[in-house]
């Protein structure tokens, strides 16, 4: 089926003590002709992350803001914010990101798609905002296979980083499949959200073109991760797993992701125990858990390895500019 030209846009944002950055955020989405709706939820802030989205209001009557009395979560906050809504496309908008002009226009341009995500330009918080290169769209599509392995950490390469991606998705398929975010998740919710869409067949087009700002903070919520986010994703993963209905060849990449993430769980599990209890009730556990031990054994010399380099390593002057992403050639 093409996408109807004049589908229109339901932007949710979730926010807890976003007072600084929130107002950005919302202007942006508001500057953007095809969204129909802005729906800010503030999520158990102790600043004035409402009355700073509040201001940010362009009197035309799409922007809603709600909020919850204490903090349950970005999924809890998307998940309202998706039941309060209307229009037939979502898009998710982190309280400290931005979007660029045009970028809908890009995006809705593209045919037959559930999901659709573009480019991402990631901003140190130092520089001052600026507009990204200009690339061409390429859409191409991204299988289950594929997604999961651009999540994979792999030695000597960056991170895995394709669960960063912001798609719009079309409410009627998260419907049709009872699709909304795990509440119990703090993290990867949008990658757990993703890879189930993709199991039960979204058609999710990827394009090169970059309309999406994504704000790299030191003290970023979403960089602070605990032993029982890292649990609840391994949980989530692990029920997928169960669940069956895996494309064959996407089940070994899901194992492996799976597995990573239950070795990151069990090594901060580990320095856990010994941080509140000491070494002989870390290594009670360790040896506890014998399936564990080589991933706690190979985290702590890794670690150890890379404090190392970090202190005996010349001081290079972080690149200026934006980072992107995806790998593409400007136009």
């Amino acid at each position: 089926m093409l996408m109807a030209r004049e589908e229109t846009v339901c932007v949710i944002i979730a926010a807890k003590n976003a007072e600084q950055t929130i107002g950005r955020a919302v202007g942006s989405a508001l500057a953007q002709p095809e969204v129909a709706e802005v729906v800010v939820v503030d999520d158990g802030s102790d600043d004035r992350t409402m009355a700073a989205a509040a201001a940010a209001n362009d009197a035309s009557g799409r922007l809603e803001i709600l909020g919850f009395t204490r903090n349950r979560g970005p999924s809890a906050a998307r998940n309202r914010a998706i039941a309060v809504s209307r229009a037939p496309l979502i898009a998710i908008l982190d309280a400290d990101d931005v979007f660029f002009p045009g970028r809908f226009r890009q995006m809705l341009a593209c045919p037959d798609w559930d999901f659709i995500a573009d480019n991402i330009a990631f901003m140190a918080e130092a520089e001052p905002l600026c507009q990204p290169a200009r690339f061409a769209p390429r859409p191409r599509r991204l299988d289950l296979k594929a997604f999961v392995l651009g999540n994979i950490s792999r030695r000597g390469a960056p991170r895995g980083e394709l669960g960063f991606l912001k798609p719009v998705m079309r409410r009627a398929f998260l419907d049709a499949h009872g699709l909304r975010y795990r509440e119990e998740m703090r993290l990867g919710e949008d990658y757990e959200l993703y890879v189930r869409a993709l199991a039960n067949g979204a058609r999710y087009t990827v394009i090169e073109s970059c309309g999406y700002g994504a704000l790299v903070r030191e003290n970023s919520l979403s960089g602070r991760h605990r032993t029982e986010d890292l649990a609840a994703l391994h949980a989530a993963e692990r029920a997928i797993l169960a669940t069956g209905g895996i494309p064959p060849e996407a089940l070994p990449v899901l194992r492996r992701h799976c597995r990573q993430i239950g070795n990151r769980h069990a090594l901060r599990h580990f320095l856990d125990r010994k941080r509140e209890n000491g070494a002989g009730a870390a290594l009670s556990y360790a040896f506890g858990n014998p399936a564990a031990l080589p991933a706690i054994a190979g985290g702590i010399l890794r670690d150890k390895a890379e404090a190392a380099y970090r202190r005996f390593r010349p001081r290079v002057p972080a690149e200026a500019g934006l980072r992107y992403l995806l790998p593409a050639e400007p136009v």
